[in-house]
């Protein structure tokens, strides 16, 4: 049980480095990938174990996702690691996995430390256990001058909860008098949201076959690409992650643009982003009183 649970020596294979420049060199890498690590519960069940130890071998996916994405370059992986609903299920689960999580931080920190891995999260965390919330703030402060990736673990985390939180925080700016309500945007909504520091997710992934997000970064989602495998996460590896990123590579990312007009921008060299197509689309909107 030792090779789905414990940390091991591990160095880069020649064959996975070449897959890696066969990837780089194939189009244009994701910066932020989200993940909902889904199916711990069923993969242990199949193999006549308690739910608990498909938590467990789920570190394993975790520690391989999170290394070959340090090694592709990416810069942003967000995990959906607990969410506000995850606080229904069993005492008895919820207080395993806040024990897998201490010990996988303690295990981990190392590791991240060694490759420059930044750790943060996002979510209620203050609802967290003391222990975990001391482990927590350990890892992150130790972690926060790293440059590679960002490590971000989604827990006690909504995606209408942090909506909520942040029209409460522009709300109150508006009663202080700081803004007035015509001046808030898409960009005061974004600065208030726990998401502020990182860009949206590129593409998100879905373990399990569960077509829905599960409130899992509603507002950042808008314009991800989405990629569902029917694969459990105790048994997501990277070779499930280079398969997703591929398919994310054959996509046309319009952002709410046509064709012609993305192929323009591609050829004047301009990048192509969410706030290019809401400016493009406020201009269509200006002359026709309609969306595009």
């Amino acid at each position: 049980m030792r090779k789905f649970f414990g940390p091991e020596p591990y160095q880069q294979s020649e064959d996975d480095k070449r897959v890696q420049q066969g990837l780089r060199a194939q189009g244009k890498l994701p910066r932020h990938i989200a993940i909902i690590m889904d199916g711990n519960g069923r993969w242990a069940e199949e193999r006549g174990l308690p739910r608990a130890a498909g938590h467990q071998a789920g570190i394993a996916s975790l520690r391989d996702v999170t290394r070959s994405s340090r090694e592709l370059g990416i810069e942003f992986l967000t995990v959906y690691a607990f969410s506000t609903e995850n606080w229904k299920r069993p005492k008895r689960e919820v207080s395993m996995l806040f024990r897998l999580l201490v010990k996988m931080l303690r295990e981990e920190l190392n590791e991240m430390l060694e490759h420059g891995v930044r750790l943060k999260t996002i979510g209620q965390t203050t609802l967290l256990p003391k222990l975990v919330q001391e482990e927590l703030t350990g890892a992150i402060e130790r972690t926060a001058r790293n440059k590679g990736l960002t490590l971000t673990l989604a827990l006690s985390y909504s995606g209408r909860w942090d909506l909520v939180r942040a029209m409460q925080a522009i709300a109150l700016e508006v009663r202080r008098g700081k803004i007035s309500p015509e001046d808030v945007s898409e960009e005061t909504v974004r600065a208030a949201l726990a998401t502020a520091q990182m860009p949206d997710p590129d593409l998100l992934i879905r373990t399990s076959g569960e077509l829905r997000i599960s409130n899992f970064l509603l507002w950042e989602l808008a314009y991800s690409e989405l990629h569902v495998t029917k694969t459990l996460w105790p048994d997501f590896r990277r070779e499930h992650l280079y398969d997703s990123i591929r398919e994310y590579q054959t996509r046309e990312r319009r952002f709410g643009l046509t064709g012609a007009q993305l192929r323009t921008a591609v050829a004047s060299d301009v990048e192509v982003t969410p706030a290019h197509a809401t400016y493009v689309e406020s201009i269509v909107s200006s002359i026709t009183g309609k969306r595009s």
